[in-house]
């Protein structure tokens, strides 16, 4: 079975990110953080699921912020251009950390973000690093997630905040596969809200905020599936992510959603 960072790795990434910007008349000199976001936002619902969670968890300017699972970077650049944070990301994909920090030069962010090849289960930070820690569509792909979220609670200070948008397990059947996190069973591990919840109580959070999002999620991939049988991909967006079978994955979501096979969350924790 391809591991997680198969699952997700591909080369060429960045040379199909960079075609993608010229077809749209990009300078790729001048770019700007904007000109990145339909490759920013690998997670359900886009830029309006950001700042969602970036407004739920009150962000406090200029603090050091861990992205847990950060994939090419998105949330790491929203947070450094919008909350003027300092930003270090952990991912599994080597291609994707790669890319992450040639993406964060091409928009002038390299010295406010910084990305390790490393697992969320052992990142390469000290106790009490972090003043947040914000993770978006991550956990799915991790069978141990006691041993995620006590390492989230490691390098957070106390009275730190995470954040996190996330797909967990409905109370209908199984996933149908391919999806976006999973193309074979053994790369999906979804977890029940309520189990979710006592579990992170469990590790030394206190929840904020707990938000059901799924009618809202499902209501945007249906949306999106008519904009795409209408007018087609665009040359720049989440597609080039997820290979030839990204139709069927989105197609997947939706169907998972609508059956009630999965639902999606966001929340806020403190750190006690």
């Amino acid at each position: 079975m391809p591991t997680v960072a198969q699952h997700y790795g591909q080369s060429g990434l960045l040379d199909a990110i960079t075609d993608a910007l010229r077809a749209l008349d990009k300078d790729l000199d001048n770019l700007t953080p904007a000109d990145l976001a339909p490759i920013d936002e690998f997670h359900i619902r886009g830029r309006e699921a950001t700042l969602e969670l970036a407004a739920l968890a009150g962000i406090e300017r200029g603090c050091h912020a861990l992205d847990v699972g950060s994939g090419l970077g998105g949330s790491s650049r929203f947070l450094a251009t919008e909350f003027d944070c300092r930003v270090e990301g952990v991912d599994l994909t080597p291609e994707y950390c790669d890319v992450a920090t040639s993406l964060s030069d091409l928009v002038g962010l390299g010295g406010q973000t910084e990305f390790h090849c490393a697992s969320a289960l052992q990142t390469p930070f000290e106790d009490n690093t972090f003043d947040l820690a914000w993770t978006q569509h991550v956990q799915m792909n991790i069978e141990d997630k006691q041993a995620l979220y006590r390492e989230i609670a490691r390098v957070l200070r106390t009275g730190g905040r995470f954040v996190f948008h996330d797909i967990l397990a409905g109370p209908g059947d199984p996933p149908h596969l391919p999806v976006p996190w999973a193309s074979e069973p053994g790369q999906s591990f979804l977890i029940a809200p309520d189990d979710l919840r006592a579990l992170l109580e469990s590790v030394g959070f206190t929840v904020d905020a707990w938000v059901d999002t799924t009618k809202a999620s499902h209501d945007w991939f249906l949306a999106g599936i008519e904009q795409r049988k209408k007018d087609g991909a665009p040359p720049l967006g989440i597609h080039l992510l997820m290979g030839d079978t990204a139709p069927a994955k989105i197609e997947n979501v939706a169907r998972n959603l609508k059956e009630n096979r999965v639902t999606v969350f966001q929340a806020v924790l403190e750190k006690s």
